[in-house]
């Protein structure tokens, strides 16, 4: 058992020190405090749910690279933001601007349930109308011929004695 811990100890550390590490050089605290926040704010457009300070996809890694590169460059973080919007589309915001295709994401579902209820509710006021069976074989008995006629007759009388 002695052997085995220095051995799990070895493998535990050799597993932390291969994760990668960025290490950023800053011109300022502000700017160190733009990146921290816009890091935050961006969203990784591999993983989706995840900011880019989260993901380690090659993508947020590249994103964050350009995030740092563009405040080195003296960019504020509206350009920033408005940079990464042109190269990525507005999926890379937590809170896209309203679009004419957002507001048809948030109403068409609106719309689509209303017109669903509005049939229900117009089945529901349409009555089925009744059959008048009497009705029905007058105007059928009306085309057959005598033999026929008596026939018929013959078994709703039939019917009725039952």
């Amino acid at each position: 058992m002695q052997k085995l811990f220095p051995l799990l100890f070895i493998f535990a550390s050799s597993i932390a020190i291969s994760a990668p590490v960025e290490i950023n050089q800053f011109d300022s605290p502000q700017q160190e405090a733009d990146y921290r926040a816009l890091i935050q704010e961006l969203r990784c457009p591999q993983c989706q749910n995840n900011n880019i300070a989260d993901s380690n996809a090659t993508i947020s890694t590249d994103m964050r690279a350009k995030t740092l590169e563009l405040l080195k460059e003296g960019k504020n973080k509206s350009e920033v933001v408005d940079y990464m919007i042109e190269r990525y589309g507005n999926f890379v915001t937590y809170n896209p601007p309203m679009t004419p295709a957002t507001i048809v994401l948030w109403v068409l579902p609106l719309l689509l349930i209303t017109l669903g209820f509005g049939l229900v509710l117009r089945r529901k006021k349409a009555k089925p109308q009744a059959v008048n069976s009497s009705q029905n074989i007058v105007n059928t008995t009306q085309n057959l011929n005598q033999d026929e006629q008596e026939r018929l007759n013959q078994i709703l009388n039939n019917k009725e004695d039952k």
